[in-house]
């Protein structure tokens, strides 16, 4: 009887709506990823259980590596949008792993980057050559807007996950003032995430009506987004201003990391709006930054397409753990 197969770690990406898990074998390839219903489940652990059981039998992973949405505060996380809280040490008790780690989703993708082929990756603006040994930036728009930066040396790569996604909205045109008064008078204080999320293409439909005078009939973000393909003006514009301002933010966080490696957006509203995106006023207000501009020039824009970059750099993490 043949052997069962051996699987060195455990990797996985768990977010507000859905937890995705695969297994990591000798050689190092992410293998029998599933997807599972957060809502379906009362914790983390039994998540992982199920599919450590269905998947691996007894000859369960040694390590793991769990990429989650939020932030992890001494090996800890407490989940913004699901009634779970978990820690480092429940798991290695729960599962007796060898080692544990909880990472940033974000911070995890940041990993992924530099590692990602080619052809999982689509060029916005002209084909550049970042620098191989130079900071990098990943940020994204969802349900919220996550950033994360990755530092290159020798010894390895290292994740720097933060929330860049919560820093002050900065207009760059009289139309973006009164759209941040529109959204000051809502919120208050009005952070990037506030525009630069699924809820936020909503309000910007909404603030660009109000703005103008015109009804707001649309009920949400798609329902814009279906709008803006059929040729529905307002919504189209929603959309082309919700490119525009990342291009700026992107262009804002390039020069806070030094990111001549480049800069990746990734998040589940971009590969949506691909099309738009690349045709739109991104790289523009990406480049745009006065006497930096010739700096920014130099600087790569690429949109992610892989599906599962967390899991892609949880495995680089587990791999680097190993080497430790």
């Amino acid at each position: 009887m043949p052997r069962p197969p051996r699987y060195e770690g455990l990797v996985g990406d768990v977010g507000g709506t859905n937890a995705r898990f695969a297994v990591v074998d000798a050689q190092g390839h992410v293998r029998n990823p599933r997807i599972f219903p957060c809502a379906e489940y009362g914790s983390l652990a039994d998540v992982m259980a199920e599919y450590i059981e269905t998947t691996c039998g007894r000859s369960g992973p040694t390590r793991a590596v769990i990429a989650v949405a939020g932030p992890v505060v001494d090996g800890e996380i407490e989940f913004t949008n699901l009634d779970w809280q978990i820690s480092e040490g429940d798991l290695l008790s729960h599962f007796e792993f060898e080692a544990v780690k909880l990472l940033n989703d974000f911070a995890a993708q940041a990993l992924a980057c530099p590692k990602l082929h080619p052809d999982e990756l689509r060029p916005i603006g002209p084909k550049i050559r970042g620098g191989t040994d130079c900071p990098l930036v990943v940020l994204g728009a969802g349900t919220g807007f996550g950033v994360a930066g990755l530092a290159r040396s020798e010894r390895g790569d290292v994740a720097v996950a933060t929330e860049g996604g919560h820093s002050a909205f900065a207009p760059v045109d009289e139309l973006e003032v009164e759209i941040l008064k529109w959204f000051v008078g809502r919120y208050g204080r009005v952070s990037n995430e506030r525009l630069m999320s699924g809820a936020g293409i909503y309000d910007l439909y909404q603030a660009l009506a109000a703005i103008d005078g015109k009804a707001a009939p649309l009920s949400d973000q798609k329902a814009v987004a279906a709008a803006a393909e059929q040729g529905d003006a307002l919504a189209a514009a929603a959309l082309d201003r919700f490119c525009a301002i990342m291009g700026s933010v992107a262009g804002d966080l390039a020069l806070t990391f030094g990111a001549r490696g480049g800069v990746f957006i990734s998040g589940g509203i971009a590969p949506k709006v691909a099309d738009r995106l690349v045709a739109s006023a991104f790289r523009e207000r990406f480049e745009a930054k006065g006497r930096l501009t010739g700096y920014m020039e130099q600087i790569p824009t690429s949109l992610v397409l892989h599906p599962y970059p967390a899991i892609v750099g949880a495995a680089r993490e587990l791999e680097q753990m190993e080497r430790l």
